[in-house]
């Protein structure tokens, strides 16, 4: 389940509210103790089909994040999916304790709250930074500034790490990283955790976080940090001690599927610790209902696919609907080069879950959460992107990628959609032009022919394309054409499509002209 993530779309479990009455049950728990505790109503803007987006501070986030996590859980095992295991991206831990049913989901609602509440007030001026490389390399580059709240905070993938500190630090670390052409990108989270700088919030929160009732679970839960199963472990120790413990995806991915995990469902609305899975094991089935266009269906068809409740077999290769592998999608070997592109949560992230099935007599599915969490942030290379799964969802899920080299300056003459990539285009560019020349150069970087990208086409929901890497390409973009700004838009990141990337540029352009 994901972690710290984007917040969601309006309107996203419109379908599941109307279809199944655990998930109206689920939702309708986390509004009351949201109205318990002086914080608006959780679910009315995710059914609602308004497709707005209303940031009503850390705490809304958080509970919409664990409103999309659990009522897509909800959803999988109406349809007769059985989790082999359930995993969550850092905060995404509680929300998986819920969905197995160690603590109501009522209290797990009232945990999150106090944790952020506890985290703002400390009000840490910390950053974390996806970076690129192994956990090996990026504790490496932490330890050499030697300050003993800049660490690695999260292992998400074989080239996907994340190092939490001081802001200060991590502006050092970024410039290192980029000496060494590492890809790295910050991760935008409202609280940045998973250092020992987290110790007076973790008091804070053994001391004032209401103590919950809690037991054994329906369903087997494995914790990234503790780097075990849950046992008999109470959830605000748990919560607490995450807060300055390093989370462990990496290794957790592979000992579920060493353990017979043959499939992973996330239960968040895009692929984020998925891409995590993807990136660790090649091949292995994931699939994220909620960024199909038929969910339901997908879970279905998952299900049928093991008769009598049995276990999910392999499948290679086996893509999604949408092009980019959701819940069990199948992704292809990871490409060689510099750093593969990953995705990135910040809380180690606030983003999705994901499910992991595995070849036992049931259906096993883990869930593991990414949306905002630190530690889930995609990260790509300049080798065609790899899904990565994560939320933490997180963002988005976001990807690494290998910052460019600084390409030559605007020229006064526009060049064909046939030149290098790299050439710079006419000052005056209209629409279509700077469309062809984006295609090109996204395609000569992703290894996609030109023609089969779809000027609508969501660069991470439909061509896989994650975070890191289409930072990358926005660094690319913005010196092809001489707007630095550009770097500074994220909304070109989290909902990126090459329209929106050409209308910026043609905006920009006659910005400046102007």
């Amino acid at each position: 389940m994901p972690g710290t993530v984007a917040a969601p779309r309006g309107g996203i479990l419109c379908d599941l509210h109307h279809r199944y009455e655990t998930v109206r049950e689920s939702l309708s728990r986390i509004d009351k103790a949201a109205q318990e505790m002086g914080l608006p109503n959780i679910s009315a803007r995710l059914i609602e089909q308004n497709g707005t987006s209303d940031r009503r501070g850390p705490e809304v986030q958080y509970l919409e994040i664990f409103a999309v996590s659990i009522a897509t859980h909800d959803m999988l095992i109406a349809e007769g999916a059985k989790p082999l295991a359930i995993v969550g991206q850092s905060i995404g831990e509680l929300w998986a304790l819920a969905a197995a049913g160690h603590l109501s989901v009522e209290d797990a609602a009232r945990l999150a709250v106090a944790r952020s509440q506890v985290l703002t007030r400390q009000s840490w001026g910390g950053k974390m930074l996806a970076v690129g490389v192994d956990g090996r390399r990026a504790a490496s580059l932490a330890e050499l500034i030697n300050h003993p709240h800049l660490v690695l905070a999260c292992e998400n993938a074989p080239r996907q790490s994340v190092i939490s500190g001081p802001e200060a630090l991590i502006e050092h670390v970024e410039r290192v990283a980029d000496a060494l052409g590492w890809p790295s990108l910050r991760l935008d989270v409202p609280h940045p955790t998973h250092t020992p700088a987290m110790a007076q919030a973790a008091r804070d929160l053994r001391a004032s976080a209401p103590r919950v009732p809690y037991g054994a679970g329906r369903w087997r839960v494995c914790s990234p940090w503790l780097g075990r199963d849950v046992g008999d472990d109470d959830p605000v120790d748990l919560v607490a001690g995450a807060l300055t413990s390093r989370v462990r995806m990496l290794h957790t991915i592979r000992e579920l599927h060493a353990a017979g995990a043959d499939a992973f469902i996330e239960c968040g609305e895009w692929p984020v610790v998925t891409k995590f899975v993807e990136a660790s094991i090649p091949g292995v089935r994931c699939v994220v209902p909620l960024s199909e266009s038929d969910p339901v269906g997908a879970v279905r068809a998952l299900v049928a696919e093991s008769p009598g409740g049995g276990p999910f077999q392999p499948r290679l290769a086996a893509a999604s609907s949408n092009g980019h592998g959701p819940v069990v999608p199948v992704s292809g070997p990871q490409p060689s080069g510099p750093a593969a592109a990953l995705p990135v949560t910040a809380d180690p992230p606030v983003r999705a879950a994901a499910s992991v099935v595995s070849a036992a007599p049931v259906v096993p599915v883990s869930y593991v959460a990414p949306v905002a969490s630190p530690s889930v942030a995609p990260v790509p290379s300049p080798a065609p992107a790899v899904p990565v799964a994560v939320a933490a969802p997180a963002p988005p899920a976001a990807s690494v990628a290998v910052a460019p080299a600084a390409v030559a300056p605007v020229s006064a003459a526009p060049a064909p959609a046939s030149a290098d990539p790299a050439a710079p285009s006419s000052a005056g560019a209209d629409y279509d032009t700077v469309l062809a020349e984006l295609r090109t150069l996204y395609g000569d970087f992703l290894g996609y022919p030109p023609d089969l990208l779809g000027e609508d086409d969501g660069l991470e929901a439909e061509l896989g394309v994650e975070s890191l890497k289409q930072v990358a390409l926005l660094g690319m973009v913005s010196d092809r054409y001489g707007l630095p700004g550009l770097r500074a838009n994220s909304s070109l990141l989290t909902v990126g499509t090459l329209r929106r990337i050409a209308e910026a540029v043609v905006g920009a352009r006659a910005g400046a002209a102007g």
